[in-house]
C-alpha cells in the first residue's frame, strides 16, 4: 500500500455537509484560513447563508439541501460538478442523532437515521469519487462518532449507522490509497454542538424520561466545536486512518479494545460520570442538512 503525502488544501475544493453550524460550520472556517474553495450544504437556508458570509479571500457557494431525500442526491452531485470541475476533499459531517431502545423505535425512524448518517454518505462518495479519483491526493472524511466505536443501549439506530460508517471507510481507505485518495474516519465524544436542542426521541419513549435525558445529556457536551474541527482538519493533512476526538472517546475506546463485551460494566466500575456520558447520544450535528 502506497504512502500518501500530506494533504494540500491550498487551490483545492472541498464539498462539507452539515455545514451551518457545529463542526461543519467550524471546518469550513479552517478551511478558508487554509486557501480550500468551498461548497457548503445544509438544510438550514439562514444558517448556512451566515456561515458563508463569514468567509473571505477564497470562493464559496452554498447548497441547500435534505440528505435524508437519498434519491435527490444525484441531483445535488450535479449541482456540485456543475460549478466545480474539480473536488479534493469530500467532508460528510452531516448526521442526526435518535435515542431510544430497538422496541420504541419505529421502522421509519430507524431508516431515517441510516439514510442520513449512513446511506447519504455513502451516495454523495460514490457520486463524486470520479472527480476526486481525477485530482490525485484528494481527501474523504466520514464523521462517524464514539458509537461508531461502541454501542450502548437506547443507541441501536445510531450505532447501527456510525459502526456502518466506519466500516465502509475502513474498507474504502484500503481501497483507494493506490489509487491517490485518503480516507479519515473520525469518531467525536461530547462536542459542544445544537445537538442537546434538536435531537429526536423514539416516539415509543416516554416523554418525561426523554425531557430529563435530553437536559442531562447537554451537560455533556463540553468539547469546543471549533478546536474538534481542527483535529479533523491536522488528522486530515496527515493522512490519518482514524481521529478520535475528546477523551469520552479515546477511553472508551480502549476499554473496548481490552474488553469487547463488558467494556459498559468496567466503565461503570471505573467511572460511573464516564458510563453516563458513553450512554447519551454524542454527535457533533443534528439535521438532515447539517
Amino acid at each position: 500500500m502506497s504512502q500518501l503525502s500530506p494533504y494540500r488544501f491550498a487551490g483545492g475544493t472541498a464539498v462539507v455537509t452539515g455545514a451551518a453550524s457545529g463542526m461543519g460550520e467550524h471546518m469550513a472556517y479552517g478551511l478558508a484560513r487554509r486557501g480550500s474553495d468551498l461548497v457548503l450544504i445544509d438544510r438550514d437556508a439562514d444558517r448556512l447563508a451566515a456561515v458563508a458570509g463569514k468567509i473571505r479571500g477564497v470562493r464559496v457557494e452554498t447548497l441547500v439541501a435534505d440528505l435524508s431525500d437519498i434519491a435527490g442526491l444525484g441531483d445535488l452531485a450535479a449541482r456540485i460538478l456543475a460549478s466545480n470541475r474539480r473536488v479534493t476533499l469530500l467532508a460528510n459531517n452531516a448526521g442526526v442523532a435518535l435515542s431510544g431502545t430497538f422496541d420504541q423505535v419505529s421502522a421509519d425512524e430507524f431508516d431515517w437515521v441510516m439514510d442520513i448518517n449512513f446511506r447519504a454518505p455513502v451516495a454523495l462518495t460514490r457520486l463524486l469519487l470520479p472527480t476526486l479519483l481525477e485530482s490525485p491526493g484528494s481527501h474523504v472524511v466520514n464523521v462517524s462518532s464514539l458509537f461508531g466505536l461502541i454501542g450502548p443501549p437506547g443507541q441501536t439506530a445510531y450505532s447501527s449507522s456510525k459502526f456502518a460508517l466506519r466500516g465502509f471507510s475502513e474498507s474504502l481507505r484500503h481501497e483507494l490509497a493506490d489509487r491517490g485518495v485518503g480516507v479519515t474516519s473520525v469518531h467525536p465524544g461530547g462536542i459542544r454542538t445544537r445537538i442537546a436542542e434538536t435531537a429526536r426521541v423514539a416516539s415509543g419513549a416516554d416523554e418525561a424520561e426523554a425531557a430529563q435525558g435530553k437536559e442531562s445529556f447537554a451537560k455533556l457536551l463540553t468539547y469546543p466545536a471549533d478546536k474538534a474541527a481542527e483535529r479533523i482538519l491536522a488528522g486530515v493533512e496527515k493522512r490519518k486512518g482514524r481521529v478520535l476526538i475528546a477523551w469520552t472517546a479515546v477511553v472508551p475506546d480502549i476499554l473496548a479494545r481490552l474488553f469487547p463485551t463488558s467494556y459498559l460494566a468496567v466503565m461503570s466500575r471505573l467511572s460511573p460520570s464516564t458510563a453516563r456520558k458513553a450512554a447519551a447520544p454524542q454527535r457533533n450535528t443534528t439535521s438532515t442538512g447539517s
